[in-house]
């Protein structure tokens, strides 16, 4: 079993949201139907532009709490460098 490190937006440079997950697939969904509500709900998060994958959910925890202390341009440029183009990954996925 995998377990995800991820990053949805609203549009390129945008609201961010950090999360991690056992399903990518399954996740990228709930954000693009909107299944949850809550922050990412309200600001209408619904693009995966950027996840990394771990072998344990114990160290994708560990770097969504490390992601989630960063300033907004770190996060930026972490997903600048894997998606320059801010595609929806999703789309690769699903």
């Amino acid at each position: 079993m995998a377990f995800f490190t991820y990053i949805v937006t609203n549009k390129p440079r945008g609201t961010l949201y950090c999360g991690q997950t056992d399903d990518i697939n399954r996740r990228a969904w709930e954000h693009r139907n909107r299944v949850i509500k809550g922050f990412t709900h309200q600001y209408n998060c619904d693009m995966l532009v950027w996840f990394e994958t771990f072998e344990t959910r114990e160290n994708a925890t560990e770097r969504e709490r490390q992601i989630k202390n960063w300033k907004h341009d770190w996060k930026i440029e972490l997903i600048e460098e894997a998606n320059p183009d801010w595609r929806d990954l999703a789309d690769t996925l699903l």
